[in-house]
C-alpha cells in the first residue's frame, strides 16, 4: 500500500484513535509514521480479524487423529541398506548443486537473556561459537566434501536485520562466499484488539508480530530468492530454525529420504519424553499428515496418553525439507497456508501515553501447515540426543546450558565409537565441522591415534 493511501485506509476502518494520534504529530513524525506502515499488509489484518469474528477455533481442531506411517531408525539388516541407499541419493543431490538451506533466525535472544538476535548467542562449549558461525561452518564442511556451492539463506526480521548482516560482514561470513549467502526480511501483521482496533507500540509504530515461521516461505517468494534458486537449477530447500545448535544441516541421508519417497514436504521427528512435552505431535489429522501443537490437543486426547508406548510419539522438531516447486505452488495464487490467531496480553500506551495492559489478536502461520498440501510426504525418525537441543530458555530445560551440555556430550559419544579416546568425565568437547561433519569422518580422522582428553577439547 502507498504512503499516502494509509491514513485513508485507516480512515474507512474507523480506526479514529490512531488518527487522532497521527493528527497530533509534527509533519516530520507523521512522514515517519506512514513509512513505517508502509511494511504492514493492512489490507491482510482486517481481513482476517473479519474470518476470525466469532469463529469457533475449537471446530478448527482435526476430529480423527491417527498415527501416521514413519521412517524409524534402522534396526534390521534390510533397513540399514535402505539407509545406505538413501545416503547415496541424498549425496548426489549435494553434488549435483540442487540443495540450498533455510536458516529461520527472525527471533531475538530476549527470551533466555541475551540482548541480541538469536543467531549471534555464543552456544559451542568450548570455543563459543555463536549459531550462525556453527551454521556457517557446517555449509562449508558440506562444499569441501562434495564440491559443491550450497546457498546459505538467513531469514531475518525488522528488529534484527541489519545487525545480523554487520555480524556476517565482520566475521567475514566464517569463511564462505559472500555472495552465496542471501538475506531476507520477514513480514510483520499489526496485532488487533477483538473489537477491531490497532493499537499503537510508540509515537510512530503500530503493535505488531511476525508473521510466524510459516511466513519464511512466503517472504522467499517476495525477495525474489526463491525464482533466482529455481532458475539456477536448485530443486529442495533445507530448513532448520536457528535455535537448535543440533540440527544436521543438509542431511544426506534425510534428503535421500526426501528424494526416493519424490516427496514434496518432508520432516524428522523424535520420541517425545513424554505426553507433557510442549512439541507438536506429527500424525494423521482427518486423514492427512500433519502436526497439531500441543496447545490445541483438547484434554484426554490420545495424544496426551502418556507410558512407554506412547501411541503418539512422534513429535516434530522443525526440520524440514521441501521442494521449490512446491514452495512455488503455496505462493502462485496469494499464500496458501492458513493464518492462526493467538490471543495474547501486551503492554501499549494508552490514552494519556501511559503504558497498559492490552488483550490482543495476534496472526501467524505455522510451515508444517504444508504437510496436508503437499502431494506426497516423508517423516525420518532421528535421535533427540543427535539433532534436538534448542535454546528457548534462560535456565532449565532447553536451555543454553543444556544445549551445551548435548553438544559436548554428542562429540563424546563421537569420540567413543571411534575407539581411540579416552574422555574423563564432565569434559567439555566439542569439535569443528570442518574437521568432522559425523562419526565416521571422526573415526577416518582418528585412525591410528589414541586421544586421551582430560581437559576442555576442541578439534579442528
Amino acid at each position: 500500500m502507498k504512503r499516502a493511501e494509509t491514513i485513508d485506509f485507516l480512515s474507512e476502518h474507523n480506526q479514529r484513535r490512531i488518527i487522532q494520534h497521527y493528527q497530533r504529530l509534527s509533519p516530520d513524525k507523521q512522514n515517519l509514521f506512514r513509512r513505517n506502515l508502509e511494511g504492514l499488509d493492512l489490507p491482510l489484518i482486517f481481513k482476517l480479524h473479519q474470518e476470525f469474528s466469532g469463529k469457533n477455533t475449537a471446530a478448527l481442531v482435526p476430529v480423527d487423529i491417527q498415527p501416521a506411517p514413519i521412517i524409524t531408525v534402522p534396526k534390521t539388516p534390510s533397513e540399514l541398506v535402505f539407509q545406505e541407499k538413501a545416503c547415496v541419493e541424498g549425496e548426489a543431490l549435494l553434488r549435483e548443486n540442487r540443495v540450498a538451506v533455510l536458516v529461520v533466525a527472525g527471533g531475538q535472544g530476549s527470551r533466555f537473556g541475551f540482548e541480541g538476535p538469536k543467531g549471534i548467542f555464543p552456544v559451542s562449549p568450548v570455543k563459543k561459537k555463536s549459531l550462525f558461525q556453527l551454521f556457517s561452518e557446517t555449509v562449508s564442511a558440506l562444499n569441501c566434501r562434495y564440491r559443491a556451492a550450497i546457498p546459505l539463506l538467513i531469514m531475518t526480521s525488522r528488529e534484527n536485520d541489519g545487525t545480523v548482516k554487520d555480524f556476517f560482514r565482520a566475521n567475514h561470513f566464517f569463511g564462505l562466499d559472500s555472495g552465496a549467502v542471501f538475506f531476507f526480511t520477514q513480514e510483520m501483521l499489526p496485532t488487533i484488539t477483538a473489537d477491531g482496533n490497532l493499537i499503537l507500540k510508540d509515537e510512530t509504530h503500530l503493535f505488531a508480530n511476525p508473521d510466524g515461521h510459516g511466513g519464511s516461505l512466503k517472504a522467499l517468494h517476495k525477495s525474489g530468492l526463491l525464482s533466482e534458486l529455481v532458475q539456477k537449477g536448485f530443486s529442495d530447500l533445507f530448513y532448520g530454525q536457528v535455535d537448535n545448535p543440533l540440527v544436521k544441516i543438509a542431511d544426506p541421508v534425510f534428503l535421500g529420504y526426501h528424494r526416493m519417497a519424490e516427496s514434496e514436504f518432508s520432516l524428522k521427528v523424535l520420541r517425545r519424553r513424554n505426553a507433557a512435552e510442549k512439541i507438536g505431535v506429527y500424525a494423521l489429522l482427518d486423514g492427512k499428515p500433519g502436526v497439531i501443537e500441543y496447545s490445541d490437543l483438547a484434554p484426554g486426547s490420545d495424544c496426551l496418553s502418556g507410558g512407554e508406548d506412547m501411541r503418539f510419539w512422534a513429535g516434530s522438531i522443525a526440520i524440514h525439507i521441501l521442494s521449490l516447486s512446491f514452495v512455488e505452488r503455496l505462493n502462485c495464487q496469494g499464500f496458501s497456508l492458513p493464518y492462526h490467531r493467538a490471543v495474547k496480553v501486551v503492554e501499549a500506551p494508552g490514552q494519556d501515553g501511559k503504558a497498559e495492559k492490552a488483550t490482543v489478536w495476534k496472526f501467524e502461520t505455522f510451515v508444517f501447515d504444508g504437510l496436508p498440501l503437499a502431494a506426497r510426504t516423508c517423516c525420518v525418525e532421528t535421535f533427540r540426543e543427535e539433532e534436538f537441543a534448542p535454546v528457548k530458555n534462560r535456565q532449565g530445560e532447553d536451555s543454553a546450558d543444556t544445549a551445551r551440555k548435548a553438544i559436548s556430550d554428542r562429540f563424546r559419544r563421537w569420540l567413543v565409537e571411534a575407539g581411540s579416546a579416552v574422555v574423563a568425565p564432565g569434559v567439555p568437547v566439542e569439535i569443528s565441522p570442518r574437521y568432522a561433519l559425523d562419526p565416521a569422518e571422526l573415526a577416518e580422522k582418528l585412525k591410528g591415534k589414541t586421544l586421551v582428553i582430560k581437559e576442555d577439547t576442541y578439534l579442528e
